[in-house]
């Protein structure tokens, strides 16, 4: 009975799936058919159904950007960045975007050695670097074991020096993929989706206006209060916007 309610789960997951690549595909179609709105309901009935991919939010940041929503092709790009960080397609297109808002907003510049592990570390995702660790480690027994059984000392050499470079890129493979997850659980971003909006000293209307941002902004979001966010700019300022103005990536 548990291996009939088994295959029965599965068929049913097999048939979500199938009919998600329907709504897929003809989302796509669409898409080149210029309707971007439908295309865009289309790709969002997809999420709701609890399907995400870099492809799905890549399309949904075109069809935005094709009718000038800036803030949610912004999102919508960031978000396929997450999940395919070396997609240079996406990067292109996200750049393009961002060139399309109205705040500048200097970023306070990196030394070259937290530039370069940032670059390393923003190569792959979480679970990218965890699938070259266990790779890695794989290689790193099977080499060792070779090295030990291998009557040729030539071939006991090269087996000995290879496991240990394995293991030193699994090794890296762990430290970077701890410190990618470590970025997303510490560092809270959010796009700006409101046209306008004004940024205060405190979480309250009654505040001061310290500055104003525009769609399309990334802030990194630091402190939730009521339906308040604190937020901190690239250049260091910081405020307090209505949650309603923003969407957290």
């Amino acid at each position: 009975m548990k291996k009939i309610l088994q295959i029965f789960i599965l068929l049913i997951a097999s048939i979500g799936f199938a009919q998600q690549d329907v709504t897929f595909d003809k989302a796509n179609k669409l898409y080149n058919q210029d309707k971007y709105q439908e295309a865009i309901d289309a790709y969002k009935s997809i999420l709701d159904a609890g399907q995400e991919s870099a492809s799905l939010y890549y399309n949904l940041g075109n069809a935005n950007y094709k009718l000038s929503n800036i803030g949610p092709s912004i999102y919508y790009y960031e978000k396929a960045l997450e999940l395919s960080p070396g997609d240079e397609d996406v990067k292109n297109n996200l750049a393009f975007a961002q060139n399309a808002t109205i705040d500048a907003i200097d970023v306070i510049p990196e030394g070259f050695i937290s530039r370069t592990i940032n670059g390393f570390t923003n190569m792959l995702s979480f679970d990218g670097w965890a699938w070259i660790s266990v790779i890695c480690m794989l290689l790193f027994v099977i080499l060792f074991i070779l090295y030990y059984t291998a009557q040729i000392s030539s071939r006991k050499r090269l087996f000995f020096i290879s496991s240990w470079l394995i293991l030193a890129v699994g090794l890296m493979g762990i430290v970077f993929g701890f410190r990618q997850y470590d970025l997303i659980q510490n560092n809270q971003y959010a796009i700006i989706f409101a046209q306008e909006t004004i940024i205060k000293s405190e979480p309250n209307l009654r505040s001061e206006e310290v500055f104003e941002l525009h769609e399309g902004t990334k802030v990194q979001v630091t402190e939730t209060v009521n339906d308040w966010k604190k937020i901190k700019l690239a250049d260091g300022k910081i405020g307090w916007i209505p949650a309603a103005d923003l969407k957290e990536l």
